[in-house]
């Protein structure tokens, strides 16, 4: 398994998180930043193909729409669509010769319930819908599937250092203060509360096995419920 992360000590917390529960696992760390395309040759030059592509780099941030400049949408499409363009094109015509493949896009249920208060983000997770779609079309028949998993709030540790300031100002706890946010601010939610990043994994580990070979071009949402449809 190859883990990525900007930096070196974040390639290497989640190493250690990964040997904590699998003493045994085969790792190899590259850290670089993949929201740019210098990044990505790095990797590619030193892990020249792969047979499972999670694309879940990701950035978010809130701001009002008529004061958030061409600076932040520009860093928004580069780092969250460009990433997934950039290894998608590299690894699945490795994956398409050898007859398997799995390529999995971590959306947002931002995608399709786009949030006023991060539009710049939302337009990303759709993004990342049409080209998960578009490439399941373009590898028919190849034995490589592509699918898009949708989260809905869930508590990263991007989410906890955003929630944390509420937490302390109301003098509650985390996942208090995270009820409290997906009450407020997701409220069509019916789990009521954000998931856990395991409960998340778990859709992604089962798309990328050979249980989900039948499973390609979908959009699989584990948002709590939060998109308020039947299908």
């Amino acid at each position: 398994m190859i883990v990525n992360g900007r930096t070196e000590a974040a390639v290497e917390r989640a190493i250690a998180d990964i040997r904590a529960t699998h003493p045994d696992a085969a790792l190899r760390g590259r850290p670089g930043d993949l929201g740019t395309a210098a990044g990505c040759d790095a990797l590619f030059a030193a892990e020249p193909q792969v047979d499972i592509l999670v694309n879940n780099l990701g950035i978010f941030s809130t701001g009002d729409f008529f004061e958030t400049g061409d600076d932040v949408w520009t860093r928004f499409f580069e780092v969250n669509v460009m990433s997934g363009v950039r290894l998608s094109r590299h690894y699945l015509p490795g994956m398409r010769e050898r007859g398997w493949g799995r390529v999995v896009f971590l959306s947002s249920e931002s995608g399709l319930n786009i949030p006023t208060e991060m539009i710049h983000y939302g337009f990303t997770k759709t993004a990342n819908l049409s080209v998960a779609r578009g490439l399941a079309k373009r590898m028919a028949g190849s034995g490589v599937t592509v699918n898009a998993v949708l989260p809905g709030p869930t508590m990263s540790d991007g989410v906890k250092s955003m929630l944390q300031a509420a937490a302390d100002q109301a003098g509650t706890s985390l996942d208090d203060a995270g009820v409290a946010f997906v009450k407020a601010k997701r409220p069509s939610s019916i789990l009521q509360r954000p998931a856990t990043v395991d409960e998340v994994a778990n859709l992604v580990v089962y798309v990328c096995s050979t249980q989900a070979s039948a499973t390609t071009g979908a959009a699989l949402r584990v948002d709590g419920g939060v998109v308020d449809t039947i299908a």
